[in-house]
């Protein structure tokens, strides 16, 4: 940072930019930034966030072109010279300013079949997991997903399909199916092999390379599309 001001351009909602100068401070965040721009310079200023501290997702954003939890993005880091371009996430409807509608990226969550299909009740005794099994492993590998969309907005082929499940709803499918408490197996399996699914992935990576919690959404995209062509010759037997 080369400056005590920080150049701040936001893409607003109706496609058009606002610029400000931000007073630059050490140890600053994107967040803060859009916090200043609201508190000081813009109280109409729409965004959204929570915890603050990288657990609920919920302030992703754009930031020069990149999906990022604002939150544990550094100024400093993203800066170029002293100017940063910040807007809403990609490949979702915009609310206001900064704030997408979340809704058609967990309408693909359902789509996707990844939900949990469960088959005991409460009066069943809990069934008992194996975590040292194959499956087990693969299952927790994408566990700690947490909604924030980043891989969503990263995604290319969602971009150019809007029928695309995308890569967080492809990754919990791929958890369940995996899952020897889930007994959703064959619709899990129907779900992801139809339009838009797995076998729409262009394993370009962007998903794997931008999410925050190092999860890995293109590996499990790819063991969809080998569980869903076993599946398929297996029928045509």
């Amino acid at each position: 940072m080369t400056s005590n001001i920080l150049k701040v351009t936001l893409e607003r909602n109706a496609g058009g930019q606002t610029e400000f100068d931000v007073p630059a401070y050490e140890s600053q965040t994107v967040l803060d930034v859009v916090s200043w721009i609201q508190q000081n310079a813009d109280p109409t200023l729409s965004y959204r966030f929570a915890c603050r501290v990288g657990m609920c997702g919920s302030c992703a954003m754009m930031v020069n072109g990149v999906p990022r939890w604002t939150c544990r993005t550094h100024i400093s880091k993203v800066l170029n010279g002293d100017a940063v371009t910040i807007g809403p996430l990609r490949n979702l409807p915009v609310i206001k300013d900064l704030a997408v509608d979340m809704d058609p990226f967990f309408d693909k969550w359902v789509a996707a079949e990844a939900v949990h299909h469960g088959a005991l009740t409460r009066d069943d005794p809990i069934a008992s997991v194996d975590e040292t099994s194959e499956e087990r492993v693969t299952a927790n590998a994408g566990i700690e997903c947490i909604n924030c969309s980043v891989c969503y907005a990263a995604c290319d082929t969602v971009a150019g399909n809007p029928d695309y499940l995308g890569p967080a709803a492809l990754q919990r499918a791929w958890t369940l199916l995996n899952d020897a408490k889930d007994e959703g197996r064959a619709a899990i399996l129907e779900a992801v092999s139809g339009r838009g699914g797995c076998h729409n992935c262009h394993s370009m990576g962007s998903c794997t390379a931008y999410c925050p919690n190092d999860l890995d959404p293109m590996s499990a995209i790819a063991g969809l599309k080998r569980e869903t062509a076993k599946s398929f010759f297996k029928r045509g037997r």
